[in-house]
């Protein structure tokens, strides 16, 4: 009895907090749904009533979808081959024991607290400014004309901004997981010859599979919601132009709410998609 008194007190004791956080989703995603089936222009008439599917029709064939489509997942794609790769080699690196390694390892993942605005900024400025930038100065030394980053290699330069972001969240991940392992494979692995090109393949690699698993689930959710670092760039110029910032630009840019949240639905049926994909092909390594 005491135990059905504990479950129902501590059933009691959670409720304010799952009624909240389901408040918190459900009334934004019940608005948008309902908005999406209206004309609403605040600035040209408010409420024109309801129009049914053409908002979700005039979305889907409106000639920046696709491209936006795209777009989105060339750059969550790219991070996260960059970030995983480069995550995995600094994890490694940092399992090492070397000078200093305390303040090494606070110094790689401090751009992960970094303001999304801010890193975009200090890269736009610092880094890839044609004229004053670090890079267009790298290119003058060799001989080199600067590259305009944010025209004419916009996307990868969207990829490295937010790949240099995340890369500390997956190297910590990752070096987690590594310094898991049993020392005594690795050892007896040596003992026996194996290089370790063949101790990587094969012990090494096969023991990160969940945390690269975590890593792919948690990134990608968020990626898919990406803004920031284009709005303070590009503002969705030269092929950067994401679903969410095609959403952006017709709620607050064309001031129609109604066309914007059918985009915001599209948005949320393409993250369950990818989500979904991801659990069912990736997510088996949690069960392993």
């Amino acid at each position: 009895m005491a135990t059905q008194h504990a479950r129902s007190a501590a059933r009691l004791m959670l409720a304010p907090a799952v009624i909240l956080l389901l408040g918190w989703m459900l009334v934004p995603l019940t608005m948008t749904l309902v908005f999406s089936f209206k004309k609403y222009l605040p600035l040209r008439g408010g409420d024109l009533g309801w129009v049914g599917f053409e908002n979700y029709v005039r979305f889907v064939t409106s000639s920046a979808f696709w491209p936006s489509i795209w777009a989105t997942l060339i750059i969550v794609g790219g991070v996260l081959v960059i970030t995983i790769a480069f995550g995995i080699a600094l994890a490694l690196l940092l399992d090492q024991p070397l000078w200093g390694q305390g303040i090494v390892r606070i110094l790689v993942i401090a751009p992960f607290f970094v303001m999304p605005t801010v890193s975009a900024l200090v890269w736009k400025n610092m880094f890839m400014d044609p004229v004053n930038g670090l890079f267009a100065h790298l290119w003058q030394f060799f001989g080199a004309e600067p590259i305009q980053w944010l025209s004419q290699a916009s996307l990868p330069s969207i990829i490295m901004i937010v790949s240099w972001q995340w890369l500390p969240f997956a190297t910590l991940i990752l070096l987690t997981a590594i310094q898991s392992l049993d020392s005594e494979q690795i050892e007896a692995a040596e003992m026996d010859g194996a290089p370790w090109r063949s101790r990587f393949i094969y012990i090494i690699l096969p023991h990160l599979s969940r945390a690269i698993t975590i890593v792919l689930l948690i990134q990608t959710i968020f990626l898919l919601g990406i803004f920031a670092e284009i709005f303070v760039t590009t503002q969705g110029s030269f092929g950067t132009r994401t679903l969410t910032y095609l959403i952006y630009q017709r709620v607050l840019e064309s001031q129609n709410v109604g066309l914007g949240s059918a985009g915001g639905i599209y948005a949320v049926i393409l993250a369950n998609i990818i989500a979904i994909f991801l659990m069912r092909i990736v997510g088996k390594n949690l069960d392993a």
